[in-house]
C-alpha cells in the first residue's frame, strides 16, 4: 500500500470566511487527520490567519454569481439559473481543479445544488462522501417563500434524497440527531460546537490595544451623537493613554471604574434573527434607569453625559451595545439606531476581522444571542465562542438552547423585549463591582468554555473520518485485485 498522504475536501457554497465550523474542520483536518486539504467555497470575509497561513490548507475561491447591474427583466431568469450554473461550477472545481480527496466533508445548507454537485463529485472521484449538517435548508427557505410553498416541498425532498446518499453524517444537536434518524432515516454523530483555542478571555493590554485599534469607529461613528460619541471629545488628546474603557498610567493599563458596561451582539441580520427585540430592550432599560435615577426629563442630554464621562457614580452604567455581523437587514436596522434617542444606551455597528472578534468577545461584560433557528434544531455558534472568551449570555428562548446554556449558570434565557431588558437591569445594577449575578454566570462561562473544538473533534469526528478512509482503501484494494486477477 502507498503511504502518500491523505487528502480531504471541505465544501462550502457560501463565504468560506463567514464558515468558521468549517474553517475548523480544515485545520482538524489538516492537524489532527494529517491530511491535506482543499477549501471550495467562495470568498468574500478573509478566513482566520489560522487557515490562510497553514502550508496543508489549499483555500480555492469560486467566483460569485452576481445580479447587481442587471435589467429586472433579467433577473427572473437569473435566477432560475443561477443553481444550474453552481452546480456546473463545483463539479469544474471539484472533479476536474482540485487533487482527487479520500473524502468530502460538505456544509449543508445550503442543499441546492451542493448535495447533488458533491454526490455526483464523490462518484466520479471515487471519494467518501459526509455532511456536516448545520440546519434545514428547506427551513430557511420557508422563511421567505412561507412553508406551504411547493418551492420549500420540492426543496425538502431534495434535502432529504440527497442526504440519505452521505456515506456518514455529522450535526450540531441531539434534537437534529433525533429528528434525522426518526423523520429523514439518517443517522448522524452530534458534534458539537466547541471554541478553537484562540478563543479566550482578553488580558487587559491586549484590551487597551484593541479599543485604540477601533478609536473612532466606536467614540465618533459619522452621524451620531450619544452617551459615548460624547465622551470622545474628552479623549482627544489622550492619544494611546486613554480608551473608552481602559487607561495607562505608568506602562500599567487599568480598568476606568465609570466606563460604560459592554454588552456585544453578532448577528447575520436575517428574519430568524429579530434585532427588533434587542431594540425595544434597549429603549426599556433606557426608560427605567432615567425613572429609576429620578432624572429631570428638561435636562440637557450633554449635561448629563459630560457627568457620566467625568466619573459620576450611578447605580446603572451606560450601555455600549456592539453588533457585529453582515447580512440584507443591516443598513434597515442602522436607520432604525439613528432615530433613536437614548440618553444611557449607545449602538455600534461593525465588521471585525477574524483575529480582532474573539478579542472583543474576551473584552465584552455580556452577550446577547438573538438566534432562534429556522428549524428549532441548531445552536448558535455566537454562544459557543462567548463561551470560549468566558462572556456569559443571555439568549433568546427555543427548543433546544437548553443544550447550550444553563439557565442561571451560564446564562440566562429571554422570550421578549421586555424579559430582556428586565435581566439588563438585573445583571448590570452596582456595576462594574458589585454585580454578583453577572460574575456568577462570567465563572459558568468559563466552565462551559473549558470544552475545546480539539478534544470534541478528536473524539466525535476523526472516527468517522478514518472510517470513511478505510472503506476507500478496502474498496481501491479490491479493485486492484479484480484488475490483476
Amino acid at each position: 500500500m502507498s503511504n502518500k498522504r491523505g487528502r480531504a475536501c471541505v465544501v462550502v457554497l457560501g463565504d468560506i470566511g463567514r464558515s468558521p465550523r468549517m474553517q475548523y474542520h480544515a485545520l482538524s483536518l489538516a492537524n489532527q487527520a494529517n491530511l491535506e486539504v482543499d477549501i471550495v467555497g467562495y470568498g468574500g470575509s478573509v478566513p482566520h490567519a489560522a487557515v490562510v497561513e497553514h502550508k496543508s490548507i489549499h483555500v480555492h475561491n469560486m467566483k460569485p454569481i452576481l445580479l447587481q447591474g442587471l435589467p429586472k427583466v433579467l433577473k427572473p431568469l437569473v435566477l432560475l439559473l443561477k443553481p444550474l450554473i453552481q452546480f456546473l461550477m463545483l463539479l469544474w472545481y471539484l472533479c476536474i481543479k482540485i487533487v482527487r480527496p479520500d473524502v468530502f466533508l460538505v456544509q449543508n445548507p445550503p442543499s441546492v445544488p451542493t448535495l447533488m454537485a458533491v454526490k455526483w463529485a464523490s462518484w466520479f472521484q471515487n471519494s467518501s462522501f459526509i455532511i456536516d449538517w448545520h440546519n434545514f435548508g428547506y427551513t430557511l427557505m420557508a422563511l421567505s417563500v412561507g412553508r406551504n410553498s411547493r418551492f420549500v416541498a420540492v426543496y425538502h425532498w431534495f434535502e432529504q434524497h440527497f442526504g440519505k446518499m452521505a456515506i456518514d453524517s455529522l450535526c450540531v444537536t441531539k434534537a437534529m440527531q433525533h429528528e434525522l434518524a426518526q423523520n429523514w432515516g439518517i443517522n448522524a454523530t452530534v458534534l458539537y460546537d466547541k471554541p478553537p483555542e484562540f478563543f479566550h478571555p482578553t488580558p487587559i493590554e491586549e484590551k487597551h490595544k484593541l479599543f485604540c485599534r477601533l478609536g473612532k469607529s466606536i467614540t465618533q461613528p459619522p452621524s451620531i451623537r450619544d452617551c459615548v460619541s460624547f465622551e470622545s471629545l474628552l479623549l482627544e488628546d489622550q492619544g494611546v493613554k486613554e480608551t473608552l474603557f481602559t487607561t495607562m498610567t505608568d506602562g500599567h493599563v487599568f480598568l476606568k471604574p465609570y466606563r460604560p458596561a459592554l454588552v456585544v451582539s453578532s448577528t447575520s441580520w436575517t428574519p430568524d434573527e429579530d434585532f427588533g427585540i434587542l431594540l425595544e430592550a434597549a429603549v426599556m432599560y433606557d426608560r427605567r434607569v432615567t425613572a429609576i435615577l429620578n432624572e429631570d426629563d428638561g435636562l440637557d442630554e450633554e449635561v448629563l453625559w459630560k457627568e457620566m464621562a467625568q466619573g459620576k457614580k450611578t447605580l446603572y452604567p451606560r450601555l455600549l451595545f456592539v453588533i457585529t455581523g453582515k447580512g440584507p437587514e443591516k443598513e434597515q436596522y442602522e436607520e432604525k439606531i439613528k432615530r433613536l434617542r437614548l440618553k444611557h444606551v449607545a449602538f455600534r455597528t461593525m465588521w471585525l476581522s477574524a483575529e480582532d472578534y474573539p478579542l472583543l468577545l474576551g473584552s465584552a461584560d455580556l452577550g446577547v444571542c438573538l438566534h432562534t433557528s429556522s428549524s428549532g434544531l441548531d445552536l448558535p455558534m455566537k454562544v459557543v465562542d462567548m463561551f470560549g472568551c468566558g462572556l456569559p449570555v443571555c439568549a433568546a428562548a427555543y427548543s433546544c438552547i437548553h443544550e447550550l446554556v444553563e439557565v442561571g449558570k451560564n446564562g440566562l434565557l429571554f422570550s421578549s423585549s421586555s424579559e430582556l431588558a428586565d435581566q439588563l437591569l438585573m445583571l448590570f445594577e452596582g456595576f462594574p463591582d458589585n454585580c454578583n449575578t453577572l460574575a456568577s454566570l462570567r465563572n459558568g462561562a468559563s466552565e462551559a468554555g473549558d470544552s475545546r473544538w480539539i478534544s470534541e473533534w478528536e473524539e466525535h469526528a476523526k472516527p468517522l473520518i478514518h472510517q470513511a478512509s478505510l472503506r476507500l482503501s478496502k474498496f481501491a484494494l479490491l479493485m486492484h485485485r479484480v484488475s490483476t486477477a
